[in-house]
């Protein structure tokens, strides 16, 4: 799930880029960006996949 929003994420970072939109520095493309290595940085580390029951 993690990864889904990182790719939208880098969508709107590509968006923002490639538009030539202007915002304001919270959300320039780069920040946008650093965020969706964020959320794949914490994919492969494995959290947001979910609890795991106990096995007997």
């Amino acid at each position: 799930m993690l990864a889904i929003a990182a790719a939208v994420l880098f969508f709107i970072a590509f968006l923002i880029n490639a538009a030539e939109i202007t915002t304001n520095e919270a959300f320039s493309s780069g920040n946008v960006m650093l965020l969706g290595l964020t959320l794949v940085a914490l994919h492969l580390a494995g959290v947001g996949t979910g609890w795991r029951a106990g096995r007997r």
